[in-house]
């Protein structure tokens, strides 16, 4: 067994190692988990390994550059932070720790509509607004408070999930008792784990969704909070209610959670500035494809009209720049960069995001290109191609 007092960690795992040993089980089982049998879940991350770089040597990589632009905003690598829920529940405030690691890093960071931390805590500690994560509501006046609230915090980039019509069967919360019920066994839980229940569990307080106070019957109970939002998940959400939401917000529009060319096309029609390519991190479809098998295609169809964005199964720099070979402008990293807050809080999550900047520069480097713009299709081999 590895002693974690002295144990320094670098890669995704590490930190996941780190942060098993820190939350409560249900709280890593609501990061960790997937939809169903959760093979979509494993499938996000293992098609990764189908495709290999190729290895180009003899070429000046003195200045490799790892600088690019996402969604119009100068970025220090091809990469933001995906919207977590709940994520302040991770670590002591989590969403501002983040968000201040992710301006330093020089990344953008996305808050999420079920964030624990409000807009305008968030925006206080990174010192610049962040992208702001929203899902379509049956109470169409909630929505239109929240993009008010997004805009006078600052906000210039929405990004709008739309794979969320209903809530996936995820069977590892109802099993540790994340949703409801089970109220001993998650007080062992609890109990088990004292340093998240002192620094957390009570210096981390309110815990409470910072968009949503006004909303519910009572702001200090967390399954009121989910009760009211799987009421407010809107399963007749269509291309329609994009056009609407395109004709209130000014600013960047991004469509997350498309997996098809068509559904990507239509979402470029209604007007969005960049697409996301995702099955909500195997989250809600079991059986789907994994985003990264499905990029190629979808950055074939709508390349050049709008950005293409993906998220599901990143954990590595060598990833990042597969991701943007097969035709993405960049990517988003979710489980990761939670499990490094959980781990060691903010400094963990810098130290992260330091790590997959120079995995970056060196895959880039060992490839022989220099530019994030030269990085392209030729670079990769399907796995089981070479002759």
């Amino acid at each position: 067994m590895v002693n974690t007092s002295s144990f320094v960690p670098v890669t995704a795992e590490d930190y996941h190692r780190l942060a098993a040993r820190r939350l409560p089980r249900f709280l890593l089982d609501y990061i960790d988990g997937g939809a169903g049998r959760e093979e979509s879940l494993a499938d996000n991350e293992a098609d990764f390994r189908l495709y290999r770089l190729q290895q180009r040597v003899m070429r000046d990589v003195g200045d490799v550059d790892t600088s690019t632009v996402l969604c119009g905003r100068n970025v220090a690598m091809p990469l933001a932070l995906a919207p977590i829920g709940m994520a302040g529940m991770m670590a002591r405030r989590g969403e501002a720790q983040a968000a201040r690691a992710a301006a330093a890093a020089g990344v953008p960071f996305t808050l999420s509509t079920v964030g624990i931390c409000p807009l305008e805590e968030v925006t206080a500690a990174a010192g610049e607004p962040c992208w702001f994560q929203l899902y379509m509501l049956r109470d169409r006046g909630l929505v239109e408070a929240l993009l008010q609230r997004a805009r006078d915090g600052g906000c210039a980039t929405l990004v709008f999930t739309v794979d969320l019509p209903v809530v996936g069967m995820r069977h590892r919360d109802t099993r540790s008792g994340m949703l409801g019920g089970a109220p001993l066994a998650k007080a062992w839980q609890l109990l088990t784990r004292p340093r998240w229940l002192f620094d957390v569990g009570l210096r981390g307080k309110p815990h409470r969704f910072g968009h949503l106070v006004e909303a519910v019957a009572d702001p200090n109970d967390l399954d009121s909070y989910k009760a009211f939002v799987d009421a407010q998940f809107d399963p007749g959400v269509t291309r329609n209610d994009i056009e609407w939401l395109r004709a209130r917000w000014p600013g960047q529009l991004i469509i997350k959670g498309v997996m098809c060319a068509a559904d990507a096309a239509a979402a470029t029609d209604c007007g969005a500035e960049a697409v996301v390519v995702s099955n909500h991190g195997g989250r809600q479809l079991d059986g789907v494809a994994s985003p990264v098998s499905a990029l190629a295609a979808i950055a074939a169809a709508v390349g050049g009209r709008v950005e293409v964005l993906m998220d599901g199964g990143v954990r590595s720099g060598a990833d990042v720049v597969k991701a943007l070979a097969l035709g993405a402008d960049g990517v988003l990293i979710g489980r990761p960069w939670v499990w490094a807050l959980a781990a060691r809080g903010e400094q963990g999550l810098a130290d992260y995001l330091d790590t997959l900047r120079r995995e970056i520069a060196v895959t880039m480097a060992l490839m022989g290109v220099t530019r994030i713009d030269a990085i392209t299709g030729d670079l990769l081999e399907r796995r089981g191609a070479i002759g």
